[in-house]
């Protein structure tokens, strides 16, 4: 008969205490876990479970969230500030004894325990008054260690999961906003434009996302005149999409309702966009009123890029008007020109992102080239002029990318 001694009775009893209690917290983390219970939930049973039932009592869990941070601490007083993760930690792959430091803060630690996925780290938990159990080499002590790495691994991984959930939850709502001031953009872009025996006017632009912050527009006055005109709002995104949107809107609504004076309509386009946009943006705006029984075209360019007008192998800026609209509630100077069309001129508005597109040595295409081209392929079509545009800029940008929303519209008047 073999006899058990007191003390390896009280070992055994130690060990099924301890395997016991271990498997008791992960199931009330895990439980917490699946019941989506808010991280602060999560968190103050992983503090019990170090404070209480393991007697640690000072301790920091950093955890990597875009940066790192302070997820979690204990027995810390103040904010932890001359502790840096890249520096101090990142070069520990295994729990660690810290023995001695060149920083008074990490003195205050015994332990530094890494958590990895992979080869990507998520987590440093540093833990301090337990110094005598590990010089006394009590196994358990270590076993501890290896059981709180798994404990904060577990905690960690479950915080990354709930922050990418809501990420693809606000991801989701973008998506819906995106698509939603996309299908404004596209209904208040003109559906046609036209081309008959008295103007061939065509437009073609490109989104440098899924909303554009460019703007073109034709708006057919009566059987002699219409408008055209070209916008860009500073920014990008949503909030400089529904700007645009609401700028769009309102340059139709005035017409619809009210017959101004190209003056008279800038001021007020001024006065409604700095009052929309809180003068934290601004829009460069560029619009003309032709009336083909007299010949006249005037227009307004309040800060856009200078239009082009072309016939044969002469060309003229269009640059006459005031700075960009929203910049101050009041414009300081405002002028319009009126200048005569002669037949077969070609009248070519464009966007910034046409001519300051760059190629492979960061050289500009610039408003030369763009001439150029609609000089050399006269009499094209304004639509086929288009496509010639696009596929030079093609060619120009060669590997690069559009980096900003790029857009022409092109008037012949014949």
């Amino acid at each position: 008969m073999t006899y058990i001694s007191e003390k390896e009775i009280t070992d055994l009893e130690n060990r099924l205490k301890s395997k016991d209690f271990k498997l008791n917290s992960l199931l009330e983390i895990t439980k917490a876990i699946n019941s989506n219970a808010p991280v602060a939930d999560i968190l103050s049973i992983y503090n019990y479970v170090l404070t209480e039932q393991l007697g640690i009592r000072k301790f920091i869990l950093f955890n990597h969230q875009g940066h790192w941070h302070v997820l979690d601490k204990m027995g810390i007083k103040g904010k932890v500030k001359d502790i840096s993760v890249e520096e101090d930690f990142l070069r520990f792959t295994d729990i660690t004894v810290i023995e001695s430091s060149y920083k008074k803060s990490l003195d205050k630690f015994d332990v530094v325990i890494p958590v990895y996925h992979k080869d990507h780290p998520l987590a440093f938990l540093v833990m301090g008054g337990i110094k005598d159990q590990l010089l006394s080499n009590d196994k358990r002590s270590f076993v501890n260690l290896n059981f709180i790495q798994t404990l904060t691994n577990i905690i960690v991984v479950a915080i990354e999961n709930k922050r990418m959930a809501r990420e693809s939850i606000q991801q989701e709502a973008v998506k819906k906003e995106l698509e939603i001031a996309s299908e404004m953009q596209r209904l208040l872009f003109p559906e046609e434009l036209p081309s008959n025996d008295k103007i061939d006017i065509s437009a073609k632009y490109l989104s440098h996302s899924q909303v554009s912050g460019d703007y073109y527009d034709y708006i057919q006055l009566n059987e002699d005149e219409f408008i055209i005109c070209i916008a860009d709002v500073s920014g990008k995104g949503i909030a400089a999409a529904m700007l645009m949107a609401n700028f769009q809107a309102t340059v139709r609504t005035l017409y619809n309702y009210n017959r101004f004076d190209l003056e008279e309509l800038v001021n007020e386009l001024n006065a409604k966009f700095f009052e929309s946009a809180k003068g934290e943006k601004f829009v460069t705006f560029f619009i003309a009123e032709y009336n083909s029984k007299t010949r006249q075209l005037k227009y307004v360019n309040a800060g856009h890029n200078w239009p082009i007008l072309i016939r044969g192998k002469s060309s003229t800026f269009l640059n006459k008007g005031c700075i960009g609209l929203g910049m101050l509630q009041e414009l300081p100077f405002l002028e319009s020109e009126t200048i005569t069309i002669e037949t077969n001129t070609t009248l070519i508005l464009y966007t910034d992102g046409i001519v300051e597109l760059e190629n492979n040595e960061d050289e500009q295409f610039q408003t030369d080239r763009l001439t150029r081209i609609v000089q050399n392929f006269y009499p094209l079509s304004m639509e086929d002029l288009n496509e010639i545009i696009f596929s030079k800029l093609d060619d120009w940008r060669g590997k690069r990318k559009y980096v900003d929303d790029t857009a022409i519209l092109s008037c012949r008047i014949f």
